[in-house]
């Protein structure tokens, strides 16, 4: 029912934490990032960004013809919506899930990106960036810490905004940050890592990665070397 388009990136989990809470029927296509899978002109017709995830639904719920979906936080609200499941149930639950999800897209997610990226790939060691960084994405941590005090999830139930937001906390270690110092992100963090669905999706994501070689030079390029005139020959 679901083609996905997949890696196995903190975006790539979000989609694969849906789709195993959800029960849908998927089948995995693998775009490999680093031998640049994602300028492929056939992948590049329904995720013109170049980046990863992305889905077919060969069976939207209107019953039309199948419906593509890129970007990560897109995918999950067609998802959710197609379904009705993991938003809601109600208008004032949705806006405040729909706020975290974009917290998450807007903030969590580009800060800790930048983080991993000048702590663990930069080929050069930069101070000035590996601190911005890594201080940006302590206080976002702190931001969502205070945000479930007193809460099992982030807005009402499990929901979309968790599934965004629980890939990035993932590399807390690689991105310098202790979960001890956020008690209640921890306790959060811990909860979702238990569930059935979460293991289910990791595990996929294994399987994924083990296709993958140890990132060699050129590859390193490919991934973050892209300008406009990038594309797959």
């Amino acid at each position: 029912m679901i083609e996905l388009y997949y890696w196995p990136t903190p975006n790539g989990h979000k989609i694969t934490l849906f789709l195993e809470e959800a029960g849908l029927d998927y089948e995995i296509h693998p775009v490999n990032i680093g031998k640049g899978d994602q300028f492929d002109p056939e992948f590049l017709k329904f995720s013109p960004n170049n980046r990863m995830p992305a889905i077919i639904d060969r069976a939207p719920a209107d019953g039309g013809e199948p419906i593509s979906v890129f970007e990560s936080g897109a995918i999950l609200l067609y998802l959710a919506n197609k379904t009705g499941k993991f938003f809601g149930p109600d208008q004032r639950t949705k806006i405040e899930q729909s706020q975290w999800l974009m917290w998450q897209m807007g903030g969590l997610g580009p800060m800790a990106g930048q983080n991993g990226h000048f702590n663990v790939y930069a080929p050069e060691k930069i101070d000035y960036a590996i601190n911005r960084y890594v201080n940006e994405t302590n206080r976002l941590y702190g931001v969502l810490n205070k945000r479930l005090e007193g809460r099992e999830f982030i807005a009402g139930d499990y929901s979309i905004a968790d599934m965004a937001s629980y890939p990035w906390i993932v590399p807390h270690e690689a991105h310098k940050q202790n979960l001890d110092d956020f008690p209640a992100l921890k306790a959060w963090f811990d909860r979702i890592a238990a569930r059935p669905a979460t293991i289910r999706a990791y595990e996929k994501g294994g399987e994924v990665r083990s296709y993958a070689t140890p990132m060699t030079d050129e590859e390193r390029k490919v991934l973050f070397g892209q300008t406009s005139s990038a594309s797959k020959s």
